[in-house]
């Protein structure tokens, strides 16, 4: 235990000292969570205004995941700290899946707008459930083990 808690956890991949990882997240899971809106707001409404939105929310929340997915990456690779802690991976698998659900909710929107009710309002409550289940765990590594919080050692 004292071996892990010993490893560098600062970040590698940084802008000014702030982890682009951290900075990044944020993106998808706003655009996540305000697909789900646009899905309640649709199947309430019938308006297509909100499909067309949902449409637009989907695909650009799978875009920002994709890039903060290679920035934490990178991160989980570059830094051993990180690597080495279980919630590191817990985080990394959670963003995987959450990944290929909204890439699936953006794709059926994209190709299918007559099936986002129930089948896209489905994968974004299920997106929006993995968000904070790989929220959870990214929080974890934050408060409970600092991992981000500070500048790696070796810059």
């Amino acid at each position: 235990m004292r071996a892990v808690a010993e490893k560098d956890i600062g970040s590698a991949i940084a802008v000014a000292g702030h982890p682009v990882h951290a900075m990044l997240v944020h993106f998808p899971i706003a655009l996540v969570v305000s697909t789900l809106g646009t899905d309640l707001f649709y199947w309430w409404t019938g308006d297509t205004f909100w499909l067309e939105v949902g449409t637009w929310a989907a695909a650009f929340a799978f875009i920002f995941g994709v890039v903060a997915a290679l920035a934490g990456t990178l991160e989980l690779l570059a830094v051993p700290g990180i690597r080495v802690r279980v919630a590191s991976w817990n985080h990394a698998v959670a963003a995987m899946v959450l990944l290929a659900i909204t890439a699936a909710n953006a794709g059926l929107r994209i190709h299918m707008p007559d099936q986002v009710l129930p089948s896209g309002l489905a994968l974004s409550l299920l997106s929006t459930m993995a968000a904070g289940f790989a929220g959870w765990h990214g929080g974890k590594l934050v408060f409970d083990h600092g991992v981000g919080l500070i500048i790696s050692t070796r810059q």
